[in-house]
């Protein structure tokens, strides 16, 4: 997923929530920390990033990237520990499959709401008043 150029201030910033982090370590479980590839907090929780790793607060929402090596991982372990660790939002994106599936954690597990691939438009909770283009995602300039 290609990160977005430093000079580009066309895409507005919501109020509530920061820009997403990459590379970032955070503590979910007793002992054990995790690295997602993109996550995200709300203002409300996180107002600023904590200059020390691992963070200590739950992130709002997660995106991992799938991979050949890391897919069953990411679908299987990952998805349980997040789960239980109660974040709220989930995405999967597969670049082999040009695919999104997003997810919204429920009591029973996460709940499948949005599944949106190559050439569509999208509205993605948790960030609903920003339309995707699933091209740019990944990796096509927009039209």
């Amino acid at each position: 997923m290609p990160a977005p150029a430093a000079d580009d201030q066309r895409r507005p910033r919501s109020a509530c929530w920061p820009a997403p982090r990459a590379v970032c370590e955070v503590l979910l479980e007793e002992e054990h920390v995790y690295r997602p590839d993109v996550l995200g907090w709300r203002r409300e929780r996180l107002p600023e990033l904590p200059a020390t790793t691992p963070i200590l607060v739950r992130p709002d929402w997660v995106c991992e990237v799938l991979s050949p090596s890391n897919a069953r991982n990411d679908r299987v372990k990952k998805m349980r520990v997040y789960q239980r660790c109660g974040v709220p939002h989930y995405w999967m994106v597969d670049p082999e499959d040009q695919t999104l599936l997003v997810y919204r954690w429920t009591s029973e597990g996460y709940l499948l709401i949005l599944t949106a691939e190559r050439g569509e438009r999208v509205r993605a909770e948790p960030f609903g008043e920003v339309e995707l283009e699933m091209d740019a995602l990944f990796g096509d300039e927009a039209a």
